[in-house]
């Protein structure tokens, strides 16, 4: 009997205006979890770049909030800080989007094509790629896969926003124009990545697109 895959989920906080982004969170940890996957849920033990009214769609002054105790929301506190967490120990790689993925765990949101990856993100996703494991990347988390992987020509998606993908490019990636209830797969990289919430327009096409990445994934794994 095949042992239990451990897949691990990098989340970037809860709410997907300065975190991660809630129904992608959801729809992958359900896909996995129908899979009978072993969930490592992980986040980055830092600050987020800022706290934004989820209301009002503004930012909260005076607010400061930390990624990991965010994140842990979502997995009813079933978390494990990312500096704890080896890529050599995953089968697989997971991650949601949301703005928190392209303000927490790279600096996409704010520095664009001249982005950095935060240091834990940029370990865990080159031990899952040296161990020649697979990755999905989810809505703009692609661009983390596009900015660590693009000297190697990786293959994304993140729908198809002109700008985004241009940036995606400019790193020597390949960026494909892709619907929301579809996923792109690089099987030279074994990299899966959906345009979930980048296209919307609410849960059932993005969670329909997110399980064909887990399942990609799965496969690859």
């Amino acid at each position: 009997m095949a042992s239990q895959k451990r897949v691990g989920v990098v989340l970037s906080g809860c709410g997907f205006l300065d975190g991660a982004e809630i129904h992608e969170a959801v729809c992958t940890l359900l896909s996995l979890d129908r899979r009978g996957v072993k969930l490592v849920a992980t986040a980055p033990d830092v600050e987020q770049l800022h706290v934004v009214d989820h209301v009002k769609g503004a930012p909260a002054d005076g607010e400061r909030r930390r990624v990991l105790v965010e994140a842990a929301r979502i997995v009813r506190g079933q978390i494990t800080p990312l500096s704890a967490v080896s890529g050599r120990d995953l089968d697989a790689l997971v991650f949601p989007g949301g703005f928190g993925a392209a303000k927490n765990l790279c600096s996409f949101a704010v520095e664009g094509r001249a982005m950095r990856v935060l240091p834990e993100v940029e370990r865990i996703v080159r031990e899952v790629r040296g161990a020649g494991r697979p990755m999905g990347f989810i809505c703009i988390a692609p661009v983390i896969a596009a900015r660590l992987l693009g000297p190697e020509g990786v293959k994304v998606t993140i729908g198809n926003d002109r700008d985004t993908a241009a940036a995606i490019e400019s790193w020597g990636a390949r960026h494909v124009d892709c619907k929301v209830e579809d996923a792109v797969v690089d099987e030279r990289l074994k990299i899966a990545s959906t345009p979930a919430y980048m296209l919307g327009p609410w849960i059932a096409p993005v969670a329909t697109g997110i399980d064909k990445l887990v399942s990609a994934v799965l496969e690859m794994a």
